[in-house]
């Protein structure tokens, strides 16, 4: 069947759509050509505006940049704040919760391509780096605490450093993005089996009656 809107002309569409268009499709430019190679001819061409279009709702490259971040990142921290402050449950509970869901939200999905292209990047574009920071990176390692001091004041999760171990948490999950090295292993890993395994492995490292000592190191453990 033919598609009724074929011929119909891209400029009738309602002009309150076109920032959210603007943004998806800068999404797609930044993920697939990186910072610096995104154009903003590109992005404008892919929402079907002219590029004076634009400039309408964005004053460069990089305000168009944060944009797009905001847009997408910070409702994700936000949904993971409210179900912290709202989980009645315990802390082995609210850990699956926030990393299973931090991988359907953002590592599974195109968003992923915004944490990579940061890391590959932010040496050349520092101030963007710093925006990112502020505004991803630190409420997102304050996220993980509170979900870990969540576990600690319940006593399931033994005393430490929250701040440290959030360090550790985050790291591994990295190496799940959609747009890591992973994609091209002839053995790659199934994500979901990745992170059954890893929440397991932090868990019996935190539950209170663990086998070591919460002050003694680990390779202090004898046989």
């Amino acid at each position: 069947m033919p598609c009724l809107f074929k011929d119909k002309p891209r400029w009738t569409r309602r002009k309150e759509a076109r920032p959210q268009e603007l943004l998806a499709a800068a999404l797609e430019q930044f993920v697939a050509r990186g910072y610096a190679a995104t154009r903003l001819e590109d992005v404008a061409r892919q929402a079907g505006v002219s590029k004076g279009t634009l400039y309408l709702y964005f004053a460069n490259k990089e305000e168009l940049f944060k944009a797009v971040v905001r847009e997408n990142m910070l409702p994700v921290l936000g949904e993971a704040a409210q179900m912290i402050d709202r989980f009645e449950g315990g802390g082995a509970a609210l850990f699956r919760e926030i990393l299973h869901g931090w991988w359907q939200r953002v590592g599974a999905t195109e968003l992923s391509g915004i944490s990579k292209l940061m890391i590959a990047e932010s040496g050349n574009f520092p101030a963007l780096a710093k925006f990112y920071h502020d505004e991803v990176i630190v409420p997102g390692k304050a996220l993980i605490v509170r979900m870990l001091e969540h576990g600690i004041a319940r006593g399931e999760f033994r005393p430490h450093d929250a701040r440290h171990t959030a360090e550790a948490v985050v790291a591994p999950m990295l190496m799940l993005w959609k747009h890591s090295f992973r994609a091209c292993q002839a053995d790659a890993v199934v994500p979901e089996d990745f992170l059954d395994h890893f929440i397991d492995l932090c868990l019996h490292g935190l539950l209170a009656g663990s086998a070591h000592s919460p002050t003694e190191p680990l390779h202090a453990k004898t046989p």
